[in-house]
């Protein structure tokens, strides 16, 4: 049996989520408060294993003409650096390119979008009751959460994590300028880690991490990279070689890494409104995209005959947990050694000791590929 589907926020989970429930029968809406395209803060580097899955939604992002990435090149805050294989492969694309191709493929099959906000979510009677900001209501027999790292609703859902004050902010900015095609690089530096990699219109993406201690002591961003990112030679290459594309930064504060629950208030969380991985594992995006592949499969299974809430809840957290638990785990273990400097060089030291220390690390990281039905 079909259902009515609402969606709760138009990002890379919300979107992919969409378009498999569509093509699987569905009628699906999405709450989406900003207009594409968009400029989001993210690493903006996609691991191959979601590229099956693309395709068989009808959005292969070959169309774009993303960079293709073969290789990882690691650094410590003095600039230390060893450079290894990426054992699966990757791509650079901006979100802001991405999240609008989805969104139009997404319109093609029938998608329905309303940009607005999402004040409300009340369950009753086996179905959901979503209230948005001008107080109109919408009724569906499924809610999926994909509104992202933090919202307002967390904080009328009582979700655990909401409520503890993160020490994480998030910086982003696209460059024009040098920087090898082929490449992820993941740098060092006091208090945080940067991720830079170029994107489908050649621009360098350089997204970091910072504890707010380390970057309290500075009046803003620039004069932040210039005492501290710059101190690691490799990014110090980037930053001043290259030339800002953004007016300012992008920054989003209060990022947090707790467990969250998969399901809460019966309505099943994707991507990062279900778990965040530190970003230095660079797999956030693919992450997103396989969570909306099992949600929407756990639906479209729940709804063949009467939907059973309870086996369908049961089975995403499942999912979920065996898909995930394992990359979260490692995502906090490697943010702990590389924010040491002491752990740090010694794990460089390991890695240039024995070289292929490092690409199964990444492995621990990434998935398979994305199992896809004929």
């Amino acid at each position: 049996m079909q259902q009515q589907v609402i969606i709760i926020g138009g990002g890379l989970a919300g979107l992919c989520s969409a378009l498999h429930l569509a093509k699987a029968g569905h009628s699906v809406t999405v709450v989406e408060k900003h207009q594409y395209p968009k400029h989001k803060v993210c690493g903006e580097y996609v691991s191959n294993e979601v590229l099956p899955y693309l395709k068989w939604l009808g959005a292969d992002v070959s169309e774009l003409n993303p960079v293709a990435i073969s290789k990882a090149h690691f650094s410590t805050a003095t600039g230390d650096s060893v450079l290894c294989g990426l054992p699966m492969g990757g791509f650079g694309i901006s979100r802001f390119a991405f999240d609008e191709f989805l969104y139009k493929k997404a319109l093609e099959r029938g998608v329905s979008f309303i940009f607005s906000t999402v004040e409300e979510v009340r369950f009753s009677n086996d179905s959901f009751e979503v209230t948005l900001s001008d107080n109109a209501k919408l009724q569906a027999s499924v809610v999926l959460g994909a509104y992202g790292k933090r919202s307002n609703l967390d904080k009328k859902f009582d979700r655990k994590f909401i409520s503890h004050t993160s020490p994480w902010l998030a910086v982003k900015c696209h460059y024009k300028g040098y920087f090898a095609a082929d490449t992820v690089g993941l740098h060092n530096f006091e208090g945080g880690y940067c991720g830079v990699s170029k994107v489908e219109d050649g621009n360098i993406n350089v997204c970091y991490l910072v504890s707010f201690e380390s970057f309290k002591r500075f009046k803003n961003v620039d004069d932040f990279e210039q005492s501290v990112l710059m101190q690691n030679p490799e990014l110090a290459s980037v930053l001043t070689s290259g030339k800002r594309v953004f007016d300012q930064p992008l920054t989003i504060s209060q990022i947090n890494f707790e467990d969250k629950p998969a399901v809460e208030n019966h309505i099943l969380m994707i991507g990062d409104a279900a778990g965040l991985i530190h970003p230095l594992c660079g797999n956030g995006m693919a992450m997103a995209i396989h969570s909306a592949k099992m949600a929407s499969e756990c639906i479209i299974a729940s709804s063949q005959n009467r939907l059973d809430r309870q086996l369908l809840e049961k089975e995403y957290t499942l999912l979920w947990h065996t898909n995930f638990n394992r990359r979260l785990k490692t995502g906090r273990l490697l943010s702990r050694a590389l924010l040491n400097p002491s752990a740090a060089k010694l794990l460089l030291g390991m890695v240039k000791r024995f070289p292929s220390l490092l690409p199964r690390i990444i492995k621990f990281t990434h998935g398979k590929p994305i199992d896809v039905a004929a």
